[in-house]
């Protein structure tokens, strides 16, 4: 059949375009998952569990162009969507400004931080580049939580509500926030396809594959990579404000390794390299981290002998698990699964099969 083999551009644009609809129409809706989502559609509490597994999807496609894209293993993002989220935080809290002045700092902010720490951390490459970014993230993990009268330490920092609209605050209007979280995703989508279809984003996928063949033709990778890295680091800032929004503070686990180490998994149980697999994984960690929680004090585990209930009481346990068998069983992720059940997983355009030989041909038309 090969039904994804052939599709076209405009068709999974338009594939993307009714998802997004359908999406927009669930607070209207009446719609039950039962044992995924807790509630009907419409009700606050499963509107809340969508809106995060949008974010992380926001976030995930932050860190594939990242990581996917531009081959960057970053052990710090988490720090960028702590900065976002921190940023704001402070900025409603200590200032007079609206929350759309307020975030616009914010971002301004983001940038200039995340431009000075990326030249800094591209000075170095591979393993390097990922130990370099684990202590700046490891840095500002610190700060945070030593600077309690600012940030709120270990209790976290709490949103000040003064100067948000009343349309994005409260129970009742979790929808507004889920709409919200749905635009915000569609933009992340759209930018980091535009940026990966762009002459940019071809020379960092090129670097990414054979970067000694970029210098050789005469262009400069480092600033590419910076500029990936910047936009990349804009992109969770994004997410971790609306973040602070849905969820009316932010806590010190923002800015920690360990939060950045799931955003790998995320990207990985989705493909790396695959837009669409960094929303659907985000999406299913999401669920499965709320709905495993669920199970985890269950009566049904309770009532296990105690060598199966001591780690099934444990929901990363159980998602530990699921990432051992993903990366054994399903190697590329979700993404990579789908394209070899499409008929022996003929990947499109076999004679340019490699994003390296993509590059190149864009690289030729730069030079």
């Amino acid at each position: 059949m090969k039904l994804l083999t052939h599709m076209k551009p405009w068709m999974w644009w338009a594939v993307g375009g009714a998802i997004a609809v359908f999406a927009a129409l669930l607070p209207l809706i009446n719609l039950s998952i039962p044992g995924i989502l807790p509630g009907p559609t419409y009700t606050p509490g499963t509107l809340q569990l969508l809106a995060l597994a949008l974010l992380f999807s926001s976030l995930a496609l932050s860190y594939h162009l990242l990581f996917g894209v531009g081959g960057m293993l970053s052990f710090g993002h988490a720090l960028y969507f702590a900065l976002g989220a921190y940023g704001l935080g402070i900025v409603l809290k200590t200032t007079q400004l609206s929350l759309v002045p307020a975030m616009g700092l914010t971002v301004a902010a983001v940038i200039c931080i995340a431009y000075l720490l990326g030249a800094l951390s591209l000075r170095v490459t591979g393993i390097s580049f990922a130990m370099v970014t684990l202590a700046f993230a490891q840095a500002g993990n610190v700060l945070v939580r030593r600077n309690p009268q600012i940030t709120g330490g270990d209790e976290g920092l709490q949103l000040e509500t003064q100067n948000v609209p009343d349309f994005l605050l409260g129970v009742l209007n979790t929808r507004n926030l889920y709409w919200v979280a749905l635009a915000l995703l569609i933009i992340v989508f759209i930018v980091v396809a535009l940026f990966e279809h762009s002459r940019a984003g071809h020379v960092v996928t090129a670097t990414r594959e054979n970067e000694l063949r970029v210098r050789v033709i005469g262009i400069r990778p480092f600033m590419v990579k910076l500029v990936t890295f910047s936009i990349a680091s804009v992109l969770a800032a994004l997410v971790g404000m609306v973040h602070l929004l849905l969820q009316s503070g932010v806590t010190a686990r923002a800015s920690s390794a360990d939060f950045t180490l799931t955003i790998l998994v995320i990207v990985v149980l989705g493909g790396v390299g695959s837009r669409w697999g960094a929303v659907v994984g985000a999406i299913v960690y999401t669920l499965l981290d709320q709905r495993l929680t669920a199970l985890a004090s269950s009566d049904a585990i309770a009532g296990l002998p105690a060598i199966l209930r001591i780690p099934l009481s444990e929901p990363l346990f159980i998602l530990g698990t699921l990432f051992i068998l993903v990366v054994l069983f399903l190697p590329g992720g979700i993404a990579g699964a789908v394209q070899r059940m499409d008929k022996g997983g003929v990947r499109r355009n076999p004679a340019k099969e490699t994003s390296s030989e993509i590059a190149r041909d864009k690289i030729e038309e730069v030079t």
